[in-house]
């Protein structure tokens, strides 16, 4: 690992292509009035995977009730949810042709169900709008409440994504609001109402973690039967937030890699801009391969 002395080093530098369609995703997503975690996490991909016509919706505005300290999304009292967003976006979807849409959110503490009826709601829209095309939404942990992961759940997606972001030791410092057996039960909960429904997770590295440590939240996630992880190095998106302490090589991703493969996950995805929903239709179709 390289220290973080406040240059990136060679592999983490991005070209940002200038696309026509680009420009295309951005007037649809502004013209049905939709969020994207693209857009408000600062993610390093944005220009990438506009130009390939794909985003992940951010569901139930863009103002979130918790403050982890990796997060680039504004912390505070949220809007109610839109009635009319699941509609919005299953009709953006369509106009971008989207194969595999993906739908997050921020966490909305201030909701009895955490948002999860919004959630299902917008996966019953997409599947009447666009029954071509597979499902993945990436869910809070809705404080473990079984009752909201069964309302997901009950409405079908394809992929349930859930991250648990880091190690153990981290999560008073990075998730101070969350708790890691939390994530994993919503995971482990998750798989056992639907046994056929891909489950999903994605850690962040370079926040001071230790190899033996992101090898054992590896081991819980197999544990918890979860068949994709993905894991990305942590990039600062602004001063307040936490520092990078190192810079993971590129090989080391490719070792864990290469761990994940025997420790059994149906598909990895393992590299320095590796996010949750960087490349997710090529990470479910490996998933889905016999």
């Amino acid at each position: 690992m390289l220290q973080a002395k406040g240059k990136f080093p060679p592999w983490i530098k991005k070209r940002l292509p200038a696309s026509p369609v680009a420009d295309l995703t951005r007037r649809i997503l502004e013209q049905y009035d939709l969020n994207t975690v693209c857009r408000s996490a600062h993610c390093p991909n944005i220009g990438e995977c506009f130009a390939r016509g794909t985003a992940t919706f951010m569901i139930m505005g863009n103002v979130c009730t918790r403050s982890c300290r990796f997060c680039a999304v504004k912390t505070g009292k949220p809007s109610p949810p839109e009635d009319s967003e699941p509609e919005r976006i299953s009709l953006a979807a369509k106009e971008m042709g989207l194969r595999h849409v993906v739908v997050t959110s921020v966490t909305r503490d201030d909701l009895e169900d955490g948002g999860a009826a919004h959630f299902a709601a917008v996966i019953r829209a997409l599947r009447k709008h666009n029954p071509q095309a597979s499902v993945e939404v990436l869910v809070p942990d809705f404080k473990g409440s079984e009752d909201s992961v069964r309302i997901v759940v009950d409405a079908q997606p394809d992929v349930f994504n859930h991250n648990v972001e880091t190690v153990l030791s981290l999560y008073t410092t990075v998730r101070p609001e969350a708790g890691y057996r939390t994530s994993l039960g919503v995971l482990a909960l998750a798989k056992k109402l639907r046994t056929d429904m891909l489950t999903k997770s994605g850690l962040m590295l370079g926040l001071g973690e230790r190899h033996e440590e992101v090898e054992a939240v590896l081991y819980d996630l197999r544990r918890a039967d979860c068949d994709i992880v993905t894991i990305g190095q942590y990039l600062r998106p602004s001063p307040e937030h936490l520092p990078v302490v190192e810079f993971v090589e590129p090989a080391e991703f490719e070792r864990y890699l290469g761990l994940c493969k025997q420790m059994g996950f149906r598909a990895v995805a393992s590299g320095p801009f590796v996010r949750s929903s960087y490349n997710a239709i090529e990470v479910k179709d490996e998933a889905q391969r016999p």
